[in-house]
């Protein structure tokens, strides 16, 4: 594990702090969580990244690491995070983001998680999860009854991808405008 890297505002400014936590194979430097990033700087938000290689990792290890990662990252910056901002494994710390009362943006999140489940279901409407309608992780959203923002990508996948790449983009972009409107909404 890599510890995380910052960009944006220095830590002496009163700037907003985002972390973003990667999946298990989409880093930070993927799409989805790319845009966002280079959004929130523009936006005037210090962002914080964290890098992993999860492969060792057994499934009791795998939420403490997540959550200890994201603790790393919130010493790192002082101790202020406002937004966590995570892919799939990543999202494994919206339990903490819950119950710290810190903002989230769930990319795939691992529903079939009993605790990521549960913490969605408690989320407030400071959070906005993402999934794709073919993605079998995401199915436990349909039905969900929660304050916090769900989109669904008709047809996609766990990547949020579907057979077409033009339809896939356009998804995507769908995908980063409501991330727009939601980060904004903020206040």
């Amino acid at each position: 594990m890599s510890s995380p890297t910052s960009s944006g505002p220095s830590t002496g400014t009163s700037c907003p702090v985002a972390v973003l936590l990667p999946g298990t194979g989409y880093g930070v430097k993927a799409p989805l969580l790319y845009w966002p990033a280079l959004m929130l700087r523009q936006l005037g938000w210090r962002v914080e990244t964290v890098e992993w290689d999860a492969r060792d990792l057994t499934a009791d290890d795998s939420r403490p690491v997540v959550e200890e990662r994201l603790q790393d990252a919130a010493e790192a910056v002082g101790g202020r995070v406002d937004l966590v901002l995570a892919k799939s494994f990543g999202t494994l710390a919206l339990p903490w983001a819950v119950g710290h009362g810190v903002a989230g943006v769930w990319l795939t999140p691992v529903l079939t998680e009993p605790v990521v489940l549960d913490a969605l279901t408690r989320a407030s409407s400071s959070h906005l999860a993402v999934g794709g309608g073919a993605d079998s992780m995401w199915q436990p959203a349909r039905g969900l009854e929660t304050r916090a923002g769900l989109v669904t990508v008709d047809g996609a996948d766990h990547g949020l991808l579907v057979d077409d790449w033009a339809t896939s983009f356009d998804s995507h972009r769908a995908v980063l405008m409501a991330i727009e409107t939601h980060i904004k909404g903020l206040g």
